[in-house]
Parts: C-alpha cells; structure tokens; sequence
C-alpha cells in the first residue's frame, strides 16, 4: 500500500499559520532553482558570451518583476476583486482578472492571496529564463528584456489566472465535471509550457547561430563551455524544485502538510529516473554517456515532476521521470538534426515537451474521473491560443526591438559586443572563425 494518499485539489476555507509557515519557507527556497536554471544557462553558451548570458538572467528577472508588480498581478488576479467573466451556455467562465494595480492591497490581503502572488513573482522570473537560454550567443539583451516584459505584462497574467486564480481551466471540475479542473501544482504549464513555447518562437525569429548549420553536411557542434556549471545548476534546481513543488501543492491543491514529504519523495523519484533513462539512452547511441545531455534528462524529469508530484505514487513518478529522459536526448538531437532548430540549452524539449508529458501524466494518475480530458482541453488552450499570442506579440516586438545582434557582434562574442569586456579577461577563450 503506497503511503501517500492521492490528493484531490479543493478549497479550503482559511490556511493554518503552521501552513503559512511552511508554505513561506519553502518559497525562500524556490529562487534555489531559478539560480540552477541561470547557471545551466550560462554553462551551455559559449565562454566569450557568458558575462551578457549571466547578467541577461539578473536583467529579465529585474524587469520582470517591476513589470509584474506594476501590471501583471493585476491581470493574474491573486489579490482576488473583480473578473472579467463570460457566460457561455449558461456557465461562468472567468478570462481574466481586474485586481488592483501596484499590488495595492496586498498588506490587507489574506495570507494565503499574499503567498499566491509570492508563487507567482518567483513563477514569471523563472519562466523568463527559459527562452533567454534558448537565443544564447545571439539574442539582444535589449531584446530579451523587451521580451521578458511582453511576458510578465500579458502572457503570464492570463495563463495564471486561468490556471490558479478561478479561471475557466481551473473552474471545469465545478462547471463540467471534469475532474477537479485543469490541476498545476508546480507551474508545468503556467513555467515551463509556456516558457518552452516562447523559447521555440524566440528560436524562429532569431534564427540559428552562424556556422550552425553549413550548407553542406550535418550542422556544427558548438558544446557548452562549462558542464560544471551545468551539472552543479542541476543540483540548485534539485533544491528549488522541491521547495517549490511542496508550495504549490499547498498553495494550489490545498494538500494536508502529511502530504508534503510524499510530494518531495516523487520530486526526487522523477528526477532520478529521468537521469537514468538519459545516461542510459546516450550510451547506447554514443557509446559514452553525455554529460549535458543527463543534466537534460535531469531538468526534464524535475518539469515532469511539477504537474503530478503531489498525487502521483512513487512508482509513477519513477515511470513519468523515465519517459521524460528517454525522449528528451531524441527529441534534442530531432530539433536540431531534423528540423534544424538551434536551441543550446534544449528547453523546447526540457521544458515545453516535458511540460506536456507532466500535464497528460497528471490526468492519468489523478484519482478523480474526467482529470485526463480537463489536462487535455487546458493543452488544447496552451496550444491553440497562447501559442500563437506568443508568436504573434514577439514578431511585432522584433521589428521595434530587433532580436538578432549583428554578424560583427556575434564573430567577436555577446560580451565583448554588448559589455564591452568578457568573463574570462585573462584566458584566450576562442579563436577567430569563419562562417560560412
């Protein structure tokens, strides 16, 4: 008998102050991964960028903040007033919220509102983060704080409230009866979906690295200059992640505090399943297993982990970790090879493809009949509208504020050409080249 009882998310009339407690410890500790995703961002670029690639994650989690503070919190609704409601077939269906601007409010807010936009500061931060990886060596840092701005303004705002503060996705259980609503723990779609989402459309604008992709043969090797980095990334996520995956499932699957260690124990499983499938899988094919590669079988398994960890038994997050780390070094090398997309820290896959196998694999596991089809119909949305917003809103944006740095600029590295000195003065770190 597994001794960790499936959750069914519910509301809860008030949050105990030892739950408050927690909940608040445990957000302290959730920037942990946001840091282990800037390291592994910066360890998976090239070494004449990684100055510009370190402080362009410390410049997007800036503005995006002070642009989710002004704006998008209010929009997210957390601090709760007014919804802009539609009534479709009789049924309620909140699209949005019109809380206060500023975060007015907040100090008189209950407890549990002012944890929820807590969650939600360290959610848009981290997700920010994730396309900044993917335009490595050759996106603006203009451009990435632009972006990050556009993010926290609308996207993120409507896809949390949506998902967390009483919008349609969330309120299908109590208007259809599919489940218990649209259920995201952790932030699989609201974090890591979305960001994988805007990491693909940064990718198409921008275009691939020069000398990526030659006219002739297969596209270029161009490995990250530092797996420690990347690999000691990993372990800070490790940290964050399971802060964060307990907070959530307090937050917003009003899990009994008895719930919390059986949600940090699949974190872990996911995690390390996921790791082993990877190292597995790449040596198999490489006869050696590869060391950025694991650290993304590693990340996918704890994305995976975000959406069911709080009602999956261990055996099935050990199984939702596994299939996450097998697809990820094929799906890795599919983009690139196949489709010829240029994403150096992988998190199309990481995080928008692992996002997605989370989401289904929490319809799955859950206990309440009809979850499955309201995860289904809340990838439909992600898929079939905030997709294309997020396309439409960075097109427009890269003809105000273009993406691309310029071939001189990107030959002579991001951070000779935008900081006006590298990360390692004192070492020769890379050679003049020539694109093709």
């Amino acid at each position: 008998m597994n001794p960790i009882p499936p959750m069914i998310p519910a509301p809860v009339p008030a949050m105990s102050d030892a739950a408050f407690a927690l909940t608040l410890g445990l957000l302290l500790l959730a920037p942990m991964a946001i840091a282990g995703v800037a390291l592994i961002n910066t360890g998976l670029g090239r070494s004449r960028s990684a100055a510009q690639a370190l402080l362009g994650n410390l410049a997007l989690i800036a503005v995006t903040v002070i642009v989710f503070a002004f704006i998008g919190a209010s929009f997210a609704g957390s601090l709760g007033s007014k919804d802009l409601v539609l009534h479709v077939a009789g049924k309620p269906w909140s699209v949005l919220g019109l809380g206060p601007f500023l975060l007015r409010g907040l100090g008189a807010a209950a407890p549990q509102a002012q944890l929820a936009v807590l969650f939600e500061f360290l959610a848009v931060a981290m997700m920010v983060l994730l396309p900044w990886g993917s335009g490595a060596d050759r996106w603006r840092l203009s451009a990435g704080c632009a972006t990050a701005a556009v993010l926290a303004a609308i996207v993120f705002p409507l896809t949390a409230h949506w998902i967390w503060a009483g919008g349609w996705l969330e309120s299908m259980g109590a208007n259809f009866s599919l489940g218990a609503g649209f259920v995201d723990g952790g932030g699989a779609a609201t974090v890591h979906v979305i960001g994988g989402l805007t990491a693909l459309c940064v990718v198409w604008i921008a275009g691939p690295r020069r000398g990526k992709f030659p006219k002739e043969g297969l596209s270029t090797a161009m490995p990250g200059h530092d797996a420690t980095y990347v690999l000691f990334g990993c372990l800070l996520a490790l940290v964050g992640w399971l802060a964060w995956n307990a907070a959530g499932a307090i937050l917003w699957l009003h899990a009994p505090l008895s719930a919390i260690p059986g949600t940090a124990i699949n974190t872990l499983l996911s995690a390390s399943g996921a790791l082993a499938a990877t190292f597995s899988v790449t040596r198999i094919r490489f006869g050696k297993p590869d060391a950025s590669l694991c650290a993304n079988g590693w990340l996918a398994g704890l994305v995976a982990s975000s959406a069911c960890a709080a009602f999956a038994y261990p055996v099935e997050a050990l199984f939702v970790g596994a299939v996450a780390g097998i697809f990820t070094p094929l799906l890795v090398e599919v983009l690139e090879l196949a489709l010829s997309i240029d994403d150096p820290t992988g998190a199309i896959t990481v995080h928008g493809v692992a996002g997605l196998w989370g989401l289904v694999a929490a319809g799955v596991f859950a206990p309440q009949p009809g979850q499955l089809l309201a995860q289904l119909v809340g990838i439909a949305a992600l898929l079939g509208f905030v997709f294309p917003l997020i396309y439409l809103l960075l097109f427009l944006l890269n003809r105000l504020v273009p993406f691309r740095v310029d071939p001189d600029g990107e030959r002579m590295g991001m951070d000779l050409h935008e900081l006006g000195g590298g990360a390692y003065p004192e070492f020769v770190i890379h050679r003049d080249e020539s694109y093709r």
